[in-house]
């Protein structure tokens, strides 16, 4: 525990940029969702209508904690937004997330009458360990339930030993896709690389995620939606931490992925690929090659993010799940 009071005040994206992230490299919710680049882009993109409250907790001039949440009426809720951030979560120095819950809970209080509805939190985040005792302590109501899955598979050491790892029906699945897809086709498949004019990449994976399901093309067909993919492309893939992959068949780009290097995992966070060519199944394929790069670049674990779409299951993902709470007076 802090030997000093912790006080909180309402602070701005442009105040808190230079400690943001230095922040987050002491606490145990380090990726990408809750970074300052992430959240500023999201706020900028999605934030009409919406009353923010960047929550800073310090001791002193020392920032311990960070709260980024919105507010709609009553409702408080992460910044960051559920619908395209798979993990969200409080930002706070490890083994001091306790005082810097109870210090943003005094702040919302503060406030006037509220709930709390937090999506996105992760089965290891400290906030489930912490929040519900000591919103109970003050007499609130936690509502804990589990939302959704993210798969995910723990990474050996070659390739092989991972095919071997699957299921016998995957295994050969898998097995004879790729050899099809060989015997078929001149294709190849790559990271499209950091010295590049982004856009002219995000507007094929953008094109071919809505080529391939219906609900991908409603979801994109927001203006705002598609202005976040371009600005996170712009903001991440120069630094590597966002890999664009592709597939070309005969030269003409069929399938993409959109995946996010987390120091020793890599972690699947959208895909899209061109119907005509189904039939060769270049969208499980390139995923698939992509769980073959995270393997040759020594990661521990493939995360195939929130969803319990089939093809994470034929390429071995086990279910992990992420959680709602609530708290409400």
């Amino acid at each position: 525990m802090g030997s000093a009071v912790l006080s909180a005040a309402a602070e701005t994206f442009t105040s808190l940029k230079g400690e943001w992230n230095i922040l987050l490299e002491k606490s145990k919710a380090r990726h990408i969702f809750v970074t300052w680049d992430w959240q500023d882009i999201w706020w900028r993109t999605f934030g009409d209508g919406l009353e923010l409250h960047l929550i800073a907790v310090r001791e002193g001039q020392d920032l311990v904690g960070i709260a980024p949440l919105v507010k709609q009426g009553r409702t408080v809720q992460f910044c960051g937004g559920a619908d395209v951030s798979d993990y969200l979560d409080f930002v706070a120095v490890a083994g001091r997330e306790a005082e810097v819950l109870s210090t943003v809970l005094t702040y919302l209080d503060d406030l006037g009458p509220f709930e709390l509805d937090l999506h996105s939190l992760r089965h290891d985040s400290p906030t489930l360990v912490h929040l519900p005792e000591i919103a109970r302590n003050r007499g609130k109501k936690p509502m804990l339930q589990e939302e959704e899955t993210c798969p995910y598979v723990d990474l050996p050491g070659d390739w092989e030993t991972y095919v071997a790892s699957l299921s016998k029906k995957d295994r050969h699945e898998l097995r004879r896709k790729i050899r099809r897809l060989e015997a078929s086709a001149a294709f190849s498949w790559y990271v499209a690389p950091s010295v590049f004019d982004p856009s002219a990449y995000a507007e094929t994976f953008l094109r071919l995620c809505r080529l391939s399901r219906e609900e991908k093309a409603l979801f994109l067909g927001d203006e705002r939606m598609q202005l976040f993919f371009r600005s996170i492309v712009g903001q991440f893939q120069p630094s590597g931490v966002l890999r664009m992959y592709f597939m070309e068949i005969s030269g003409e780009r069929v399938s993409t992925a959109l995946c996010f290097d987390q120091g020793e995992e890599l972690w699947l966070y959208n895909s899209g690929f061109d119907p005509s060519y189904a039939h060769l199944s270049v969208g499980l394929l390139l995923k698939s090659y992509c769980v073959r790069d995270a393997i040759e670049a020594g990661k521990a674990r493939f995360d195939f993010l929130r969803g319990r779409e089939p093809y994470k299951y034929d390429l071995g993902g086990v279910d992990k799940p992420i959680y709602r709470l609530q708290i409400t007076s």
